[in-house]
C-alpha cells in the first residue's frame, strides 16, 4: 500500500506493533477504494488503527479547523482512542469529548480547532449546538461500534449532529456485529462491507445452557439463592403466568433484591417504569411472562432463568434470544423443580450449578430512576432534562444516567445517593413553562 499522508512504519513502531494484520490491511485497501465503509469485526481485533489509519488518509494539513469526528457509546472508548492516536504520532491535534468530563476544559481544548474530535454523542451534539465544535470542514465520520450507540438509544443525538455536518464527503463505520440495521440519518450510500467475523454462528456458541435442580416443587427459596450467587448482573427471570410474576418478584424484593416485574396486565406506563428501570440499572432482575421474549430492546443481558420450564420449544428459543447478543456471552439457567426433567427440547449438554454454600444478597443498584409527567408532546427532551438537572438540582453529568422521553411523561436514571437532595432543590421549579413534577418512579 503506496500513501504519502502519513509514516506507517514509524506509526507502528510508536505503537509498538510489528505489522498491521489481515483486518487492518483489507481496511486501508478498502477505504482508498471506496468513499463509505463498513468494517465487521470482533471486540478487540484493532479496529481501532483499521480506522485511525485511514482517517490520516483523508486530513490535510494545511487546512484549518476539525476534518474529522468519531463517534462512540463511551466515554472509555474515547479515551482509549484519543490515546492510540496520540501515541501514533501524526502531529495532528485530537480532542476527547465526553459525559462526565469537566465542560470547561472541553472548551479550552476546542477553542483552537483540532483537527480529530472524537467524543460520545450527547456531549458532541452539545457542543455543536453551543458552537464549541465548528463543522463547516468535517469531512470525514466514524461511528465506532455504531451497534452499541444505536443501542443505547442514541438516535437522536447521532442524527442531530450528522445534520449539522454539511461538507461530509466520508463514513467509516465499525461494528462487532452484522445483525443490526444502519438508519436511514447515517446517509451511507454505495458502502463497501469488510466482514471479518467468524461466522453467524458466533451468538449460539456463545450462549451456555446450566440447570439448577430445586430441592423441592416450590422453586422460590432455589430462585433467591441462584440470584445471590450469580451477583449483580443483569437477570431476566420468565414465568409463565402472570400471578407467578409477581408472587415471584414480591418474594425476591421481600429478602432484598431489587426486582422489577413486567406483564401484559400492566398499564403502559408501569410497562415502561419496569423496563427503564432495568435498562437504567436501577434493577437488575426483571421477572416478566414471555410477553418480554420477543421484540423488546434491552441490551446486555447477562442471564436468562427459566423460573417455569417453556411449553414449547419455540419460546424457550425466544427466551433465551434476549442473551448471548451482539458478540457478547450469555447464560441460560434452567431450574429443575423436584417432580421436573429437563426438557426434550433441550438436546445440547447442561452443566448443573450446584448452590451449596451461603451467599450474600448482592449489593443494592447505585441508581434511582425519577418520572417526569412530561414528554415529547410537550417540547421536553433529553437535553433539557440534562441542563434541568444539572443548574437546578445541582447534579453532575456523571450523577444522571440513561434518560427515556416518551410521548406524554420521562424517566431519568439518577444516583441514589443525591436524589432526595435533588427532589428537594426542584420541587419549585419549572421545564418548558410548567411545573417540574419529578418523582421517584413507582
Amino acid at each position: 500500500m503506496q500513501s504519502t499522508k502519513y509514516d506507517l512504519p514509524q506509526i507502528l513502531a510508536n505503537l509498538n506493533i510489528e505489522a498491521l494484520n489481515e483486518m487492518q490491511q483489507a481496511s486501508i485497501t478498502g477505504n482508498e477504494a471506496h468513499k463509505n465503509v463498513i468494517l465487521l469485526s470482533a471486540t478487540g481485533s484493532g479496529k481501532t488503527l483499521a480506522f485511525i489509519l485511514p482517517v490520516l488518509e483523508t486530513l490535510k494539513s494545511k487546512t484549518k479547523g476539525t476534518q474529522a469526528l468519531i463517534i462512540v457509546p463511551s466515554r472509555e472508548l474515547a479515551m482509549q482512542i484519543e490515546k492510540v492516536f496520540k501515541q501514533s504520532g501524526t502531529g495532528y491535534k485530537i480532542t476527547c469529548c465526553y459525559g462526565g468530563h469537566k465542560r470547561e476544559i472541553e472548551e479550552n481544548n476546542l477553542i483552537e480547532a483540532p483537527t480529530v474530535i472524537v467524543g460520545t454523542p450527547g456531549r458532541l451534539a452539545d457542543h455543536i449546538r453551543r458552537e464549541n465544535i465548528k463543522t463547516d470542514h468535517i469531512q470525514t465520520l466514524v461511528l465506532d461500534e455504531f451497534d452499541k450507540s444505536l443501542e443505547l438509544g442514541f438516535q437522536e443525538e447521532m442524527s442531530e449532529i450528522i445534520k449539522q455536518l454539511p461538507a461530509l464527503h466520508k463514513r467509516i463505520l465499525t461494528s462487532a456485529t452484522s445483525s443490526v440495521e444502519i438508519p436511514e440519518f447515517v446517509g451511507l450510500e454505495d458502502a463497501a462491507t469488510l466482514n471479518f467475523l467468524s461466522g453467524e454462528d458466533g451468538a449460539e456458541k456463545a450462549l451456555e445452557v446450566k440447570q439448577v435442580l430445586s430441592p423441592v416443587n416450590d422453586k422460590l427459596e432455589t430462585l433467591f439463592k441462584l440470584v445471590c450467587f450469580l451477583g449483580n448482573r443483569s437477570t431476566i427471570v420468565f414465568c409463565n403466568h402472570r400471578e407467578a410474576v409477581e408472587r415471584v418478584s414480591d418474594f425476591l424484593s421481600d429478602k432484598g433484591i431489587v426486582s422489577v416485574f413486567y406483564h401484559g396486565a400492566l398499564d403502559q406506563r408501569e410497562r415502561d417504569s419496569a423496563l427503564v428501570k432495568f435498562r437504567n440499572g436501577t434493577s437488575n432482575v426483571l421477572v416478566t411472562t414471555d410477553l418480554a421474549a420477543r421484540g423488546l430492546d434491552i441490551p446486555n443481558i447477562r442471564y436468562i432463568i427459566h423460573y417455569h420450564l417453556s411449553l414449547t420449544e419455540d419460546t424457550y428459543t425466544h427466551r433465551n434470544g434476549r442473551t448471548a447478543r451482539m458478540d457478547a456471552s450469555g447464560t441460560a439457567i434452567l431450574l429443575i423443580g423436584a417432580d421436573e426433567k429437563l426438557p426434550a427440547y433441550v438436546t445440547e449438554p447442561v452443566e448443573e450449578i450446584k448452590l451449596d454454600g451461603e451467599y450474600e444478597v448482592p449489593e443494592k443498584p447505585k441508581w434511582s430512576t425519577l418520572y417526569l409527567p412530561h414528554g415529547k408532546k410537550d417540547k421536553v427532551n433529553k437535553i433539557d432534562i440534562v441542563g434541568f438537572l444539572t443548574q437546578k438540582g445541582e447534579l453532575k453529568k456523571d450523577d444522571i444516567g440513561l434518560i427515556e422521553v416518551k410521548d406524554f411523561f420521562s424517566f431519568v436514571a439518577v444516583r441514589k445517593s443525591k436524589v432526595s437532595h435533588t427532589l428537594q432543590l426542584i420541587k419549585e421549579q419549572k421545564i418548558k413553562g410548567k411545573k417540574a413534577k419529578f418523582e421517584v418512579a413507582k
